[in-house]
C-alpha cells in the first residue's frame, strides 16, 4: 500500500538523520523525564523471598507510562512529513494521553478512537485526553474496546491519508508500525542495561514484563536479546481463567491468523471470527499480539505466561503496599507472575 510504503520511507530517512535524533533525545530528556530510574524493591524482595526484584519505573515518564516514548518519536517524524492532524487508538487510555499530550504541544488537531467499554473503564483518562484539547470518538461495535478502535483508527487514516498521521501505539499493525514503535520503546532497555550494569556489575537473570500488544515489553527486552543467559518472561491477560474462555492469553490457544495488517496468533473461533476478549485490565484485553513476539516466542527466545485477573489485583495489592508504588493493572499482572517466579530463585539472582 502507497500510504505504508511512504511512512517507512519517510521513518528510515529519519531514523538515519542525525538531526532528527538529536531532536528526539532532546525532548525525551527535557520533556518526558528520561532516564528514568531503575529502582531496587528492598521490601517486595524480603516479601517474597529469593531473588533481588528491580522496577523500571516508566511511571515517572511524563504522562505516567511508556507511551509517551512512542508518541514522541511518531509525532516528530508527523511533522517532518507534513502532516496537520493526528490520529490514534486506545485502551486503557495511557497512549491516548500520551498522544493527545505530543498534539498539544505542537498544536496539531487530535482524535482519539476508543471503545465505549473501555471509555467507562478509563473515564478519568478520557476526561485528560479531552483537558488536552482532543477529541474522544467512542467505538460502539463489536467488543467495543481495543480491537475495535483500531478498526475505526484505520478506516479514519486511509480516508484521510493526506493530511492524517496515525501515531499506532503498540507493536502491532501492518509495517512498518511494529518496527516504528518497537525503536522508539527500546529506550526502556538500553536504559535498563546501562542502570543494572552500574548498580549490580552483572544483567538480570530474568526480565519480566506483561504483554498486550506488546510495547513496553519488547521495549524492554530488545536490548538483551542477544544475551542468551537472560531469560525473559512475557505475561499475558488469563481473565477469569484460561478453562472459562474468558481471558486474552493468545499463545494459550490462540492460532495464527491475519488481524489489522499482522498475521499474528489470535483468539479466534473455528471459522476465523476473532474470539471475545476479557481482562480487568482494558489495555490487555486485545486478541492478538505483535508479529515480533510471536516469532520469538516461536523460535524460544521468550517465554510467555498468564495471570488471571484476581492474581493481578493481589499483586497490585502487594506492590502498593510493600513499595508504596501504586502499578498499573497491566503492570499488576507481571507483578503476580512475580511473586510466583522470586520465591524460587536464588537470592543473588535479580529479575527487572
Amino acid at each position: 500500500m502507497p500510504l505504508l510504503e511512504d511512512l517507512e520511507a519517510a521513518y528510515r530517512d529519519a531514523r538515519d538523520r542525525p538531526d532528527f535524533c538529536e531532536e528526539l533525545d532532546r525532548y525525551l530528556r527535557e520533556f518526558v523525564g528520561r532516564p528514568t530510574s531503575l529502582y531496587f524493591a528492598q521490601r517486595l524482595t524480603e516479601a517474597l523471598g529469593g531473588a533481588r526484584i528491580y522496577l523500571k519505573r516508566e511511571d515517572l515518564a511524563h504522562t505516567g507510562a511508556h507511551k509517551i516514548n512512542n508518541t514522541m518519536g511518531q509525532i516528530l517524524l508527523a511533522r517532518r512529513m507534513g502532516k496537520t492532524r493526528i490520529i490514534a487508538e486506545t485502551g486503557a487510555g495511557q497512549h491516548g494521553v500520551a498522544t493527545a499530550t505530543v498534539a498539544a504541544m505542537f498544536g496539531l488537531d487530535c482524535e482519539i478512537y476508543m471503545g465505549t467499554e473501555d471509555m467507562d473503564r478509563q473515564a478519568l483518562n478520557v476526561f485528560r485526553m479531552r483537558l488536552l484539547g482532543a477529541k474522544v470518538t467512542g467505538v460502539d461495535s463489536g467488543s467495543r474496546t481495543l480491537k475495535d478502535a483500531i478498526n475505526e483508527a484505520i478506516r479514519d487514516w486511509v480516508t484521510n491519508v493526506d493530511d492524517t498521521f496515525y501515531i499506532f501505539g503498540s507493536v502491532l499493525g501492518p509495517h512498518p508500525y511494529p518496527l516504528i514503535v518497537r525503536d522508539f520503546q527500546r529506550v526502556i532497555g538500553v536504559e535498563t542495561r546501562a542502570q543494572i550494569l552500574q548498580a549490580e556489575g552483572r544483567l538480570p537473570d530474568c526480565l519480566i514484563a506483561c504483554v498486550g500488544g506488546g510495547s513496553n515489553s519488547m521495549g524492554l527486552i530488545h536490548a538483551f536479546l542477544d544475551d542468551t543467559d537472560v531469560r525473559m518472561v512475557g505475561v499475558e491477560a488469563g481473565g477469569h481463567g484460561i478453562a472459562s474462555g474468558d481471558h486474552a492469553a493468545r499463545f494459550q490457544g490462540g492460532d495464527l491468523g491475519v488481524l489489522h495488517g499482522a498475521r499474528i496468533y489470535l483468539l479466534q473461533d473455528e471459522d476465523g471470527q476473532i474470539a471475545l476478549t476479557h481482562s480487568v485490565s482494558a489495555g490487555l484485553d486485545y486478541s492478538g499480539v505483535g508479529p515480533e513476539h510471536c516469532l520469538l516466542r516461536d523460535e524460544g527466545r521468550i517465554e510467555y505466561a498468564y495471570a488471571t485477573d484476581d492474581e493481578a489485583l493481589e499483586g497490585f495489592r502487594l506492590l502498593s503496599r510493600t513499595e508504596g508504588i501504586i502499578p498499573a493493572l497491566e503492570s499488576a499482572h507481571a507483578i503476580a507472575y512475580v511473586s510466583r517466579a522470586a520465591p524460587e530463585m536464588d537470592k543473588d539472582a535479580l529479575i527487572v
